[in-house]
């Protein structure tokens, strides 16, 4: 009886995870939808990771906390990685009330970006540099993102909350989620250069990742 409830508390939570990998997915697609608020392909090409927070939480009076739950996956010599599950959490102090879940989608830009990825875990604004990401056709004429920024960030509101600062806000594995995903303590490092084959659950977002920044780069 042990067994079969350690079992049914497995299935669940793989149920849960391979919901937030089809949620990652619809969120790429509804940014991807609309070509002139899109994020841009100069963008897409040249992106070396890619992590999606989809209802990504935020709420405040006076103190205000921040958290969510996400996956990510990098560009290898074989096309995208298996993903990684990860998890994102911060604070914010300020005189600030309202609450808001926000689809967050971060591009890691560099090798820098990549590395940061391979951590155990990091902070945005203190051990990786993150900005706002341009968006559209034309938005990616100017480049002070391609001088400073590791990541660019991306996010899609669904509540009321005036602005979103991802400085201080910690990036970490979710080692517990992954083993779920793939039945084993794997280190994020193997999965996101390539050396693991990617489950059955993840393979409409990585499918969708590969869709939108590989036809980005050939169109280069």
């Amino acid at each position: 009886m042990m067994a079969s409830t350690v079992s049914a508390h497995a299935d669940s939570d793989k149920t849960k995870i391979a919901g937030r990998l089809n949620d990652a997915a619809a969120v790429i697609q509804q940014i991807m939808a609309t070509p002139d608020k899109a994020i841009p392909t100069s963008i897409l090409a040249g992106a070396s990771c890619v992590v999606v927070v989809p209802s990504y939480k935020k709420a405040a009076f006076v103190v205000g906390g921040q958290y969510g739950q996400g996956v990510a996956t990098c560009r290898t010599a074989r096309g995208w990685s298996a993903p990684v599950c990860v998890q994102m959490a911060g604070g914010s102090f300020g005189f600030q009330i309202g609450g808001q879940a926000t689809d967050l989608v971060m591009v890691a830009m560099n090798d820098q970006g990549l590395q940061d990825m391979l951590k155990n875990k990091f902070k945005l604004g203190a051990d990786a540099a993150a900005s706002a990401g341009p968006v559209g056709r034309n938005a990616a004429a100017g480049t002070d993102w391609k001088l400073n920024a590791e990541f660019l960030t991306y996010s899609r509101s669904k509540g009321l909350f005036a602005g979103i600062n991802l400085d201080g806000t910690v990036v970490s594995q979710n080692a517990d989620d992954t083993r779920v995903l793939y039945g084993a303590n794997i280190p994020f490092e193997t999965i996101l250069k390539g050396n693991q084959a990617t489950p059955e659950e993840a393979r409409t977002f990585v499918r969708t990742v590969a869709h939108y920044f590989v036809r980005a780069r050939a169109n280069r």
